[in-house]
């Protein structure tokens, strides 16, 4: 008789294993569905994705792409028959092209040969173009590409007149600007429609007769002290001169056309520079009139905010009915990522699917019958699922991970509601040791998410998965400053970070060390970006923590001022001028200035190119705490950004893992 091996728990190596799944696009037809799976090569430590395609009826997935290059983005031709994706297949190092495939069968054939970044695009209604927003490379990035000595040398200097020139994760920003092509899917040929040597044009959008096309642009005088100012645009879709549609003022983004072309819905922000307001669904009459808010008085806001660190989840455009008397969009809501549906008239809002979950990109097919989207829980970090449009059948169509998760047990996860300080409602949840005796007691960690205007929720953690198998008791919660429970709830740090959220972040604190199975004694804590601002915030405020992990930190607002990537705009959510103009108020909100206060003993983590929050911040956090004796060490991961922890290469991915939970061990077990 064969025995079978005893299920293990979770492990920083199966990093190594999983497979990422994204961009799920139904047929018009609705018979299939087609996705993005990403695979890491253990070998080289690069990442791989190809197209996959799942029959809406059930069976079995098909890969429909292979090979060793990034292919994603796949967007079905309007009569089915065909998939453009972006892809890097044959010119690793040079920016993805468009390439097309033919669903009955055949190769994938390069569409495009532009000489740019390619970040996004859609077809015509009539399926002979293809509308891309296109950042064209640099004149000296072309020369040094066809110069191989030129190449070998790099970059002599960087000059820049911009004030932002940087981007976590990017890196260094060319002089180009993004700007509005055509594609003929038949010849290849591209044309730019648009051009500005400072206004960006993104988001394009066509009109159901493939006349019109709608994008968003930027016009003040300079967008980079403006960044809010976003119009709306129409211009024939041929190109040609592009006319202003009269909207609020504020933030916009993922504009689409009503079905009888009359209207433009757009997800937008009321007002300048107020992170704190709800993203509304708007729409507005392409001929003159007002724009309306249709989730005005709802306090929900639109988005996909949820945090994960195997899968991220995005935000689709918003899609009208066909008779054009409602909206589907997504909504984060009390730790879920909702697909909602809101009529166009009254205003009514109704939940189609996402209860429990996260949804991610959404689609429907051309008879609105199905919708497929991307479904991630917490014990999964995303499928494709297919819903029937007005009943509650729901299949999950992809297994994916399915081996991983068939060898490992589990952590169990409780869901709590509990009293902030304010009488305000919070919600959080527990995770317990895979093997947990309730009689026992155990070591535990505090978990702050970043942001701060995100959540966490019902959505797959693996971080958290292999701490709590490692023997803590891991508890995390969505403190106020944060998105999902209203704009009183992320509007309360404004202005003054490390106040109601440290409160909120104690009362969980305070609930949980009178848990039975909690020890009081081994209580730890970690948390990156916002929360790594959190973790330093919380050990000069408090000793209750015998052991802390602060990871991509801001803990310096002075110095942090002009050397992120998002340089002066963090005087908005500080609610301060310059540091020169109101110093004491950045080093109010500092968690430097406490760190004198200090006992526990830290470790630090910071990526070397992280641009969001410079490695410089993590440095003062480390020589201050060394200059006063405490116990601290100092992980820097070269050639990584801010995100590391979610896309960072896989084995200093691993390796963070390890140093934070080490450093637990040290001090907790």
């Amino acid at each position: 008789m064969t025995k079978t091996a005893p299920p293990r728990f979770i492990s920083p190596e199966d990093l190594y294993h999983f497979q990422v799944l994204s961009s799920p696009q139904i047929s018009p037809d609705g018979k299939h569905v087609v996705y993005r799976l990403q695979r890491v090569d253990k070998k080289t430590e690069k990442k791989y994705a190809n197209l996959w395609v799942v029959p809406t009826s059930g069976g079995e997935p098909i890969q429909f792409t292979r090979g060793d290059h990034a292919d994603g983005a796949p967007k079905w031709s309007p009569d089915g028959k065909s998939i453009a994706f972006l892809s890097n297949r044959g010119e690793a190092e040079k920016p993805a092209q468009i390439y097309i495939i033919p669903f009955t069968g055949g190769e994938a054939y390069k569409l495009s040969n532009i000489d740019g970044e390619i970040n996004s695009f859609d077809w015509s209604p009539d399926g002979k173009k293809l509308y891309c927003s296109v950042r064209k490379l640099d004149a000296e990035e072309l020369e040094r590409q066809k110069d191989e000595q030129k190449k070998k040398l790099g970059v002599v200097a960087r000059h820049y007149e911009r004030i932002f020139y940087k981007l976590d994760g990017y890196g260094y920003l060319p002089k180009e600007r993004t700007h509005i092509w055509v594609v003929d899917v038949r010849t290849g040929k591209a044309k730019q429609l648009t051009d500005h040597a400072v206004f960006d044009e993104s988001a394009p959008a066509i009109s159901p007769d493939g006349t019109l096309l709608a994008f968003i642009s930027n016009h003040a005088k300079d967008p980079d002290l403006s960044p809010d100012t976003d119009d709306l645009f129409v211009m024939p879709a041929s190109g040609g001169d592009a006319r202003k549609i009269d909207a609020p003022l504020g933030p916009k983004h993922r504009p689409v056309f009503s079905p009888d072309g009359k209207w433009i819905a757009y997800l937008g922000v009321d007002g300048a520079g107020e992170w704190w307001r709800n993203t509304g669904l708007w729409v507005v009459p392409l001929e003159g009139g007002a724009a309306r808010n249709l989730l005005a008085g709802k306090d929900i806001s639109v988005g996909a905010d949820c945090i994960a660190d195997l899968n991220a989840i995005d935000t689709s455009a918003p899609v009208w009915a066909t008779d054009g008397k409602s909206i589907y969009f997504q909504a984060a809501w009390h730790g879920s990522s909702l697909l909602k549906r809101v009529d166009v008239a009254s205003g009514e809002v109704a939940n189609i699917v996402g209860e429990g979950g996260a949804v991610g990109a959404f689609s429907l097919d051309k008879a609105q019958a199905k919708v497929a989207y991307f479904f991630g829980q917490m014990h999964d970090p995303g499928q494709v699922h297919l819903s029937e449009i007005g009943s509650k059948s729901t299949r999950h169509l992809t297994h994916v991970n399915r081996s991983i998760f068939e060898a490992v047990t589990l952590s169990k996860v409780e869901e709590v509601w509990f009293k902030g300080p304010d009488g305000n409602d919070l919600q959080g949840w527990i995770m317990f040791p895979p093997d947990f005796d309730p009689k026992k007691k155990y070591p535990s960690i505090m978990e702050i998410h970043g942001g701060p205007q995100t959540q966490y929720g019902k959505f797959f953690m693996h971080e958290f998965y292999y701490l709590a198998a490692k023997g803590y008791v891991v508890y995390f919660c969505n403190p106020r400053g944060g998105t999902g429970y209203g704009e009183a709830h992320t509007k309360s740090i404004w202005g003054q970070w490390g106040t109601t959220d440290y409160a909120d972040l104690m009362a969980f604190a305070d609930l949980m060390e009178k848990k039975p199975y909690i020890d009081k004694k081994r209580m730890g804590v970690t948390g990156g970006s916002y929360g790594g601002y959190m973790t330093v915030w919380i050990v000069g405020h408090t000793n209750r923590f015998k052991a802390a992990v602060t990871q991509r930190c801001v803990s310096n607002f002075v110095s942090f001022w002009g050397s992120t990537d998002l340089n002066w705009i963090w005087e908005q959510p500080l609610q301060a001028g310059m540091p020169f103009q109101d110093l004491s108020k950045y080093w109010e909100r500092s968690p430097i200035a406490y760190i004198g206060n200090c006992k526990t003993p830290m470790k630090v983590l910071h990526s070397e190119q992280d641009h969001r929050c410079p490695i410089e911040q993590g440095e003062q956090v480390f020589v201050a705490l060394k200059r006063q004796g405490i116990d601290t060490e100092f992980v820097r991961f070269p050639d990584s950004p801010h995100g590391l922890s979610r896309v960072g290469r896989t084995d200093r991915r691993i390796a963070r893992l390890k140093h934070i939970g080490d450093w637990m061990d040290k001090y907790l077990k």
